[in-house]
């Protein structure tokens, strides 16, 4: 009687065992195989190289552009909060006749007073 607990009765272990058969029989032969290998890592190995170094570039452009970004930004919400600001004092006007003063201890100079100091 076969045990249903037997590793070989389980689908996923049979399909690891094709996909194992089917790499023994897609390995490099000869010299030729070989050549190949080698030139798909190198290939493999460019692609990552210029892919580092085009995430390092874009890297170092949106630093430096951030501060540009930070202006624009800062303007347009200056803008939306002058947009939405309401007068506080509404319509209010000051009456015609009054003028506000400064209050305090005044002197009046005489010319003679200036002409002294020069």
């Amino acid at each position: 009687m076969t045990d249903p607990n037997d590793p070989r009765h389980n689908p996923a272990w049979q399909a690891a065992r094709q996909w194992q058969a089917r790499a023994r029989q897609t390995r490099p032969q000869g010299l030729l195989g070989t050549l190949k290998l080698l030139l798909i890592w190198l290939l493999f190995g460019v692609m990552m190289v210029v892919a580092l170094v085009l995430g390092l570039v874009f890297l170092l452009l949106g630093w430096a552009l951030m501060p540009l970004l930070r202006y624009r930004l800062k303007k347009r919400m200056e803008q939306m909060r002058a947009d939405q600001a309401q007068d506080v004092g509404g319509d209010y006007r000051e009456p015609q006749g009054r003028h506000e003063t400064l209050e305090g201890h005044y002197e009046v100079k005489s010319e003679q007073d200036d002409e002294r100091r020069h």
